[in-house]
């Protein structure tokens, strides 16, 4: 009999290994893996450093694989929040024409403290600010990142300062826990966060906080652009965003109710199942880095 060819036969065996991850909390050992595709290991060596190479797959100092942030990053453009995010996309539309600049939704990363872009409209002018959905940011110096960091428990908000490591990207960066600590709650104070040159020195962004039904912070709508054109029109462009966050609002509600997926078994699955991102009260920090 004609063995399988190399191609196919590794797309399997990919395949398997990516599934096995996937159940398994703690991850999976080069042995594991093998035993579980019923491969020799030397077939999977390559495949796994591959993967590993591409961010799909993280190892850890044990030798422990576990899925990487590239997985996850695909994994969140492909399913996370798709209905309301078809609600909201008129609403983001509108606001970047309103606006002339690049409206932005985003959330918490389900699998680490960054804030991921989940949907875009750009700006149609020729000098603005782009971003490819499922990209990731950090908290500490974008203005999606702060309105949600502004929202974190006090428990996981002193256990992010503490834990995270927060790059001077340019001469305005906030890194000091204790700046950092009073911006946040002016944040909360004023219903919006905002961004001078924080990350990209040429660059500016506002962010107002999108919530549910219950009132919990599930995601920011963002305007972002150049510096000069962001602080020159700043009053009447964060008015319109703060309507349209708060039309946002009105739709993660309606989602939140509506979304309420029945399962093989006849039972309904929790709104929350559909939201792309970790609650803000879960805390992946321990361990983690703002990067």
């Amino acid at each position: 009999m004609t063995p399988p060819r190399a191609g196919p036969y590794s797309v399997g065996r990919i395949l398997l290994i990516l599934e096995s991850l996937a159940a398994s909390i703690e991850g999976l050992t080069l042995s594991e893996l093998a035993r579980q595709a019923d491969a020799p290991k030397t077939s999977l060596v390559g495949l796994l450093s591959g993967l590993t190479a591409e961010g799909c797959l993280v190892r850890d100092a044990a030798g422990r694989y576990a899925l990487g942030p590239r997985f996850h990053m695909l994994a969140t453009r492909s399913m996370a929040g798709r209905d309301f995010l078809a609600l909201a996309h008129p609403v983001l539309a509108a606001l970047a024409a309103t606006t002339g600049e690049t409206g932005l939704i985003g959330a918490l990363a389900p699998d680490a403290d960054l804030g991921v872009y989940l949907d875009k409209v750009e700006s149609s002018n020729p000098v603005r600010y782009t971003v490819m959905v499922g990209e990731r940011r950090e908290l500490y110096c974008t203005a999606l990142g702060k309105m949600l960091l502004a929202h974190f428990p006090q428990a996981r908000l002193k256990a992010y300062l503490a834990a995270s490591r927060r790059e001077r990207f340019t001469d305005a960066t906030i890194t000091r826990a204790a700046d950092l600590t009073r911006e946040l709650a002016r944040i909360r104070a004023e219903g919006i966060a905002r961004t001078h040159g924080e990350r990209v020195a040429s660059a500016s962004a506002a962010a107002c906080p999108i919530v549910d039904r219950d009132g919990a912070v599930v995601a920011a709508l963002v305007i972002a652009g150049p510096s000069e054109r962001i602080r020159a029109h700043a009053a009447r462009n964060e008015n319109a965003l703060l309507h349209a966050a708060a039309e946002c609002s009105r739709l993660a509600g309606s989602a939140s109710l509506m979304q309420r997926a029945t399962t093989a078994g006849g039972r309904s699955q929790p709104a929350a199942a559909y939201w792309p991102r970790t609650s803000l009260r879960d805390s992946p920090t321990k361990g983690a880095s703002a990067r």
